[in-house]
């Protein structure tokens, strides 16, 4: 059989990418292997493809067709669709925030561009000690895989700085973020509220300025969703509070950059103790962190500011550490590869518009200092459902009456993250030898205090033991 560039045809094999869900069937059933799966990515080589029609059978979702060369697939009329409450991402914000307002009796339904919930793990796995309290759930072991006790920070200089937590009752933890985000999921689902997976808001419906519903494309087809209120949960890349109208764009100099690997294979000292690794030469502007996940394996990766990185990937400055500790790593392998962006600066400055919320990473919800965001996304998941419950009861959802949820968050978290973002500038223009100063004289309880947002001992530390340092740190810490 002659190829389709060998036979001169004006028809063509048209992959549908909003409705291929990567199965690899077409791949198997092709005689002419003219079509290739790359992970996420179906490629069709025209060089190869006969034009046989077999993928077109075979294919389980309707993705592959024959179409005239150059002709786009024929518009479908929008389907319409109503809820309450539309919550646009299905990450631990977005299924905490479903979970509570269906409690609440509304009709809400969760859309999400991915076709698996908790994929890609663009996340580290660590959690604070009262995360799941705060949120609403029991710790469940299918997802729980380890519980922290120590951090231990290296300066530079690999001089280490120890400190865990203030009561034997407490514990950091370390989840398996695929499936917790699944039992997320669950519990908005039994509570009530509807999802629809690999599909992707494209833009919000407004009315007289007012966010009415989002416009989605689900499997090649097009719907509207009309609410009367959008949760933005859609992550850093956010398009959804942007199409509001709403400043979110993150700018380069707050950005960081991150890579990381799960390793199985890694020696380290104790598995109920994180690592943390500074330093200029290891991780500009950021750190290297090794998580430990239980039975050798870790959570292994970097972020960098960018700005920063003179000329390397987030990727070459994790390898080369990974390189130069052969102690820990010289019976590792990855198993797993992720990069991402996190933003480490203020809250977006509007979190709400009249019929919009914006909550987690959408809304900037990261704490400045060490880039963790599910925490925080899930308080301000539940934050934004009881605002919007009350909303609904009242039967206003306009800008003002859903700016209690930025105000109680302003007044609460905010605060706090105002302050973790006067350390971070504070570190973030320190030189390797000032770093390796704090270490010498840092103590568990100063840096616990210092995570909690009271810098009045460390700065009494300095001016007693560092104080060359003590103005400068006076400059940013100062209320």
């Amino acid at each position: 059989m002659h190829s389709l560039k060998e036979t001169g045809l004006k028809e063509r094999l048209r992959i549908d990418r909003g409705s291929c869900c990567y199965c690899g069937a077409c791949v198997g059933i092709c005689p002419a292997d003219a079509l290739v799966l790359r992970e996420t990515e179906l490629r069709l080589d025209e060089e190869k493809c006969t034009l046989c029609r077999f993928c077109i059978v075979f294919c389980p979702v309707e993705a592959l067709s024959v179409a005239p060369e150059q002709s786009l697939p024929p518009a479908r009329e929008a389907d319409l669709l109503r809820a309450d409450v539309v919550v646009v991402g299905a990450g631990p914000a977005g299924s905490i925030c479903a979970r509570d307002l269906a409690r609440s009796g509304a009709k809400v339904l969760v859309v999400d561009k991915k076709q698996e919930i908790g994929t890609p793990k663009r996340c580290a796995e660590a959690v604070e000690p009262d995360t799941f309290e705060l949120a609403g759930i029991e710790p469940h072991p299918l997802w729980l895989t380890n519980r922290i006790r120590t951090a231990v920070l290296y300066a530079p200089n690999g001089t280490p700085v120890s400190f865990g937590a203030r009561s034997l009752k407490e514990n950091g933890f370390i989840i398996e973020r695929k499936i917790f985000e699944k039992h997320l999921a669950k519990d908005a689902i039994l509570a009530g509220a509807q999802y629809m997976l690999k599909t992707t808001a494209v833009d919000v419906i407004k009315d007289a300025g007012r966010v009415k519903g989002v416009v989605v494309e689900q499997m090649g087809g097009r719907k509207k969703i009309m609410a009367e209120i959008v949760i933005a949960a859609d992550g850093v890349d956010s398009m959804i509070a942007k199409r509001a109208g709403l400043k979110t764009v993150n700018r380069l100099k707050d950005f960081m950059s991150c890579f990381q690997y799960e390793m199985a294979g890694v020696r380290h000292a104790d598995e109920q103790s994180i690592y943390l690794y500074y330093g200029n030469a290891v991780a500009p502007g950021g750190y290297v962190w090794l998580f430990p996940k239980g039975n050798t394996l870790a959570n292994v990766g970097v972020g960098i500011k960018p700005l920063k990185k003179e000329g390397k990937t987030p990727k070459a400055y994790l390898d080369e550490f990974i390189a130069g500790h052969p102690r820990i790593f010289e019976n590792a392998s990855a198993v797993e590869f992720n990069g991402g962006g996190v933003p480490v600066h203020r809250t977006a400055e509007t979190l709400v518009a009249d019929g919009l919320m914006v909550i987690g990473d959408a809304a900037q919800l990261v704490n400045p200092i060490t880039g963790g965001g599910i925490r925080l996304a899930m308080i301000s998941g539940r934050l934004a459902a009881d605002v919007a419950a009350r909303a609904l009861r009242k039967g206003d959802v306009g800008r003002r009456s859903l700016s209690d949820y930025q105000r109680r968050w302003d007044a609460g978290h905010g605060k706090l993250m105002d302050k973790m973002l006067k350390l971070q500038r504070f570190t973030d223009r320190l030189a390797d030898d000032e770093l390796n100063r704090l270490a010498e004289i840092l103590t568990g309880p100063v840096l616990e205090d210092l995570a909690e947002g009271r810098f009045l001992g460390f700065l009494k530390l300095l001016m007693k033991k560092a104080p060359a340092l003590a103005p400068f740190a006076v400059k940013y810490l100062r209320s």
